[in-house]
């Protein structure tokens, strides 16, 4: 944070004098996600409040910065007790001191192990619990080959995309206003031709084609909610994920948002090819969501591997070593995205290595629940050089004050009373009253 003109107070905080600006950040390469406004406070009755103390804080970024909340279910269904609940406890408080978007599971096999029982409300009350501490949940994913439930093989084909269909308007309509933002369906470029395991979902898609899947996905979604917004996820950042993009916009199906899957256990790829990659997809025209990132903290994953489901060890280690290179190219990785005016959300995939994807040490959190420094490090971005902490600023005679920061939510705090009010990118006017 750089404060214009600031005194510094006993305790902390910066008293602003009257018409000095308070600013949040001054880095050029993200000028395009900044706002500045002069904000004009005012009392119960309209009137401007001249001269008056008042802090300012950031409350919230315009930008999504996500992680995935599956480790924090049970404490929202407040199913765990003793030592388990103070880990999961912790696991929170480090959560929410670092992200403002969080994704749940929807993995249909796990969802509905059994046909017709699915586990709606357990994830009703997870999502609530996060909405309720104001952060919006994305959906994942609604039509997936990968843990498709195995009841659904039993089924002729017509039957398994009426069952799909069902499926997808059932649950998009149970949660709507809870969670308002899906990934329709996922990795639709390898579905038709995965050989892993036999799925219902492949076996369809091999007989439809992969852009009639995309177009049952999103209008089931899309009739269940008219509001929400849809995502196109994949993995395959090849010429045939452009393909598909291609062919289905041709098709006349209304994609909200790319999602860009970028996780890197064989090593960071560097500044210039993830933006590189995001130039290729933001030529769309869409926004694009960086939806799955690791990075790791131990030893790499050997580049000869193509399907990373295919290492296969007992144990990986993060190391001393792997630590400090993860924190780097954490910084850099959400630097250059954030930077990429296109990237609207960046989904970091675990907080911890506990239970971590092919049980790497890809978290930002040792599975004891202490820190890495890529948490820290990130954590100086986020709520440090990108927000506005709070800050003691003096109105001035027309009760008018000046905020420059990241988009966002902020908040007024003057004799016990407070307003919120939205900092828009760009030059704004905004009235805000006590």
């Amino acid at each position: 944070m750089v404060v214009t003109g600031g005194v510094s107070q006993p305790d902390g905080s910066s008293v602003i004098p009257v018409g000095a600006s308070v600013r949040a950040v001054g880095d050029p390469t993200v000028a395009h996600r900044l706002g500045h406004a002069t904000v004009t406070l005012r009392g119960p009755d309209g009137a401007p409040l001249a001269g008056r103390e008042v802090i300012v804080e950031q409350t919230r970024h315009a930008f999504g910065f996500g992680n995935i909340g599956f480790d924090l279910i049970p404490l929202a269904n407040g199913e765990t007790t003793g030592a388990e609940r103070e880990r999961d406890e912790l696991r929170a408080r480090q959560w929410f001191e670092l992200f403002n978007q969080v994704t749940l599971p929807f993995y249909w096999a796990r969802f509905e192990p059994v046909r017709g029982a699915p586990d709606t409300q357990r994830l009703r009350t997870a999502a609530a619990w996060f909405v309720e501490r104001g952060v919006p949940v994305k959906g994942h994913p609604l039509v997936w080959h990968t843990l498709a439930p195995p009841w659904l093989l039993d089924l002729p084909l017509d039957e398994v995309e009426a069952t799909i269909r069902d499926r997808v308007r059932r649950d998009v309509s149970a949660f709507a206003g809870l969670i308002d933002l899906w990934d329709a369906i996922n990795e639709v470029v390898i579905m038709p031709v995965f050989e892993k395991e036999d799925n219902a979902v492949t076996r369809l898609a091999a007989v439809r084609g992969r852009v009639a899947m995309v177009r049952l996905a999103f209008e089931s979604a899309r009739e269940a909610n008219p509001s929400a917004r849809l995502v196109l996820n994949d993995f395959d950042l090849s010429v045939d994920y452009e393909h598909l993009i291609e062919e289905c916009l041709a098709a006349g199906i209304a994609i909200d948002a790319l999602g860009l899957q970028t996780h890197m256990h064989q090593g960071y790829r560097g500044e210039e090819e993830i933006i590189s990659t995001v130039d290729r997809f933001a030529r769309y025209g869409l926004p694009i969501q960086m939806t799955e990132t690791t990075l790791v903290s131990g030893e790499l994953m050997p580049p000869h591997i193509v399907d990373l489901n295919d290492w296969q060890v007992d144990s990986w280690p993060s190391t001393p070593e792997g630590e400090q290179r993860q924190a780097d190219e954490v910084v850099r990785h959400y630097r250059s995205l954030v930077a990429h005016p296109a990237v609207e959300s960046i989904t970091y995939w675990g907080l911890s290595d506990a239970g971590a994807w092919l049980n790497a040490p890809a978290g930002l959190v040792r599975a004891d629940g202490t820190e890495k420094p890529s948490y820290r490090a990130l954590h100086g971005l986020i709520r440090g050089e990108w927000w506005l902490a709070p800050t003691t600023v003096c109105t001035d005679g027309a009760g008018r004050f000046q905020v420059h920061g990241f988009a966002g939510e902020y908040q007024c705090r003057l004799d016990g009373s407070a307003a919120t009010f939205t900092l828009p990118t760009g030059t704004a006017e905004i009235d805000v009253t006590l």
